[in-house]
C-alpha cells in the first residue's frame, strides 16, 4: 500500500512537472488597451483600441510564458470620430502606412505560479523598443459560462512617444503615456 501512493505521488509530479504549455486565445470583447497622457495641463485623456488579437502561451508548472498581441491602431477611440482621425494621421499613429501596433514577449517574471512581469518588444509606427509591462493582476480558471480554460491580467507600462516618433506637442502634450490593458483569453480546443 505504502508503495503504490508513493507511486501514485511520484506520477502525479512527473506528470505536473512536464505539464505542456497551454496556448489561449485573446478575447476581443474583454480586451481593450487604453492609453492615458496629459493633455495641455489641462486634464488627463484616456483612449482606447477596439479591436486587438494574438495569443498567449502559459505553463503553470514549468513558470514560463509568451505573449503575441496585435492592435488595430485604426480602431482608436477616443469617443469623437474626428479626433480618432487626427490621432491617425501621419504626426501620432500614422495609419495609412502602420496599421498595427504589436507586442511580443522575450521573457515572462513569474511569483510563485503567476507572472509578475512581461518583458518584450513594442513597435509603434514601424519603430521597435523594449519594455516591461508589470502585472497588476491575473486570473487562471475555468471560465464560468464558456466551460474551458481562460486567463485574464491587468497590466501597465508608460513608453514616452516621441520615441516613436510621435512627439507633435510635445512636451506641452505630454511625452509620457501610461499604457494600461485588461485581458482575457480563453484556451484553444478546451472543453
Amino acid at each position: 500500500m505504502k508503495k503504490l501512493a508513493i507511486a501514485l505521488a511520484f506520477a502525479s509530479f512527473s506528470a505536473s512537472a512536464f505539464a505542456a504549455p497551454e496556448t489561449y486565445v485573446i478575447d476581443p470583447t474583454h480586451t481593450q488597451p487604453r492609453f492615458e497622457y496629459n493633455h495641455f495641463g489641462y486634464s488627463n485623456q484616456v483612449h482606447s483600441f477596439d479591436k486587438t488579437s494574438g495569443t498567449i502561451v502559459f505553463d503553470k508548472a514549468a513558470r514560463t510564458g509568451s505573449v503575441d498581441v496585435t492592435i488595430d491602431a485604426k480602431s482608436v477611440n477616443t469617443g469623437y470620430p474626428l479626433l480618432n482621425q487626427h490621432i491617425q494621421d501621419e504626426d501620432f499613429f500614422d495609419t495609412a502606412k502602420y496599421p498595427t501596433i504589436t507586442f511580443k514577449s522575450t521573457s515572462m517574471k513569474f511569483d510563485g505560479d503567476k507572472p509578475v512581469s512581461v518583458d518584450g518588444n513594442l513597435t509603434i509606427k514601424g519603430i521597435t523598443k523594449p519594455v516591461t509591462l508589470t502585472v497588476t493582476s491575473f486570473q487562471a480558471m475555468p471560465h464560468p459560462i464558456m466551460k474551458k480554460d481562460a486567463i485574464g491580467a491587468n497590466a501597465v507600462t508608460k513608453i514616452k512617444r516621441t520615441e516613436f516618433n510621435m512627439g507633435k506637442y510635445a512636451p506641452y502634450v505630454s511625452d509620457d503615456v501610461t499604457l494600461e490593458i485588461p485581458m482575457e483569453a480563453v484556451a484553444v480546443n478546451k472543453q
